[in-house]
């Protein structure tokens, strides 16, 4: 006995393609998330370098370098307020959340923490953003330079 002959229209082949285009985008999608962010990274204002090392099921950020007297002087606690930038996390991006990464991020500049969040953008570009109420956000691109 012979199997039946399929006869394929131009619009069944165009599915199968369009079906297969997909999946084969989203296989490249799964993989841009799953790059490593580990390494050292250079601010947008390039007053700091950042490394960004696995912490967690994210990543976790502490200052490598920094200009100016580099010591943490906005410290909400006035015991910490001597203490050198260099060496201090300021970033714990902890949770997965859509095409990033979500936690908290220490801004040494005016002494606070906010909710932020860490998006890859290329192979050496990530969006780093500390928001006030999830609306009033701070956006900056940093690079990786190691």
């Amino acid at each position: 006995m012979t199997p039946p002959r399929v006869n394929l229209t131009h619009s069944v082949l165009m599915h199968i393609a369009a079906v297969l285009l997909l999946a084969s985008s989203t296989v490249g999608a799964q993989a841009q998330k799953a790059a490593d962010l580990s390494g050292v990274w250079q601010t947008e204002t390039a007053g700091s370098t950042v490394r960004i090392a696995r912490c967690g099921g994210g990543y976790c950020g502490t200052i490598a370098a920094t200009a100016g007297s580099g010591v943490d002087a906005q410290n909400p606690d006035p015991a910490l307020r001597s203490r050198k930038l260099v060496g201090v996390q300021i970033m714990q991006a902890g949770t997965p959340s859509g095409t990033g990464f979500e936690g908290s991020l220490y801004n040494p500049n005016d002494g606070k923490t906010y909710a932020g969040s860490l998006t890859p953008k290329g192979p050496d570009t990530v969006e780093v953003a500390g928001c006030v109420l999830s609306v009033l956000c701070k956006r900056q691109t940093w690079r990786r330079i190691r």
